[in-house]
């Protein structure tokens, strides 16, 4: 996989940079702990401007983030309720539990839309709340480049600062990242195995 990624980095510059981390966002087995640091490595070289690495990856965090909020918006309040009332075991939610993460978004999505951008897993996920109970598109974007922003900046910067060395980035943060949604998949599985088996009506 890091073969591919860098040869497309190479071969289509800041174009590639976007398509990969828009891709991260859909399938988040594709690190960005490997993405931004090869591309900000590519930027300590001079083929590419550090500004231009930065811009190109948090455009296409950003685009990853509008399509999970565009299916999420699509899908909205109500279709979701009733999906939980038939099926919720598989999302592990009912409707009972959809009107509180609603109020919950609602008083903490300030800080949870941003913070949720710096948590593997996590940083494909939190789009669709946002999507689900109709934030505002203006403010969604606004919060997502504040999170999408600060850690594609991060991973790039210490990429060009480590040069060559850049991979470390991937040896500290990938076992990290991969313990995170470890343990998020346990704790859906858990939470499979032990939701009510009552169905609940909206």
């Amino acid at each position: 996989m890091t073969e591919w990624i860098t040869g497309l980095i190479e071969d289509m510059g800041y174009l590639g940079i976007a398509l990969l981390m828009f891709l991260e966002n859909l399938f988040p087995p594709l690190p960005s702990e490997v993405i931004m640091p090869m591309a900000g490595f590519t930027a300590s070289g001079g083929e590419l401007s550090l500004a231009g690495v930065l811009v190109a990856g948090t455009a296409g965090t950003l685009s990853g983030a509008l399509f999970w909020y565009g299916v999420a918006r699509w899908l909205g309040e109500k279709r979701l309720k009733r999906w939980a009332g038939r099926h919720g075991r598989w999302i592990t939610l009912s409707p009972k539990d959809i009107d509180a993460l609603d109020h919950w978004f609602a008083a903490h999505s300030r800080w949870a839309v941003p913070v949720g951008h710096l948590v593997p897993g996590i940083r494909t996920l939190i789009s669709i709340p946002a999507g689900i109970f109709g934030m505002g598109l203006p403010r969604f974007m606004l919060l997502t480049l504040a999170g999408a922003g600060a850690w594609t900046s991060a991973l790039g910067l210490a990429g060009c600062a480590l040069g060559s060395r850049y991979e470390e980035v991937e040896r500290y943060l990938g076992p990290a990242s991969s313990a995170i949604m470890a343990v998020i998949l346990l704790w859906y599985l858990y939470r499979v195995a032990t939701f009510p088996g009552a169905r609940e009506r909206t």
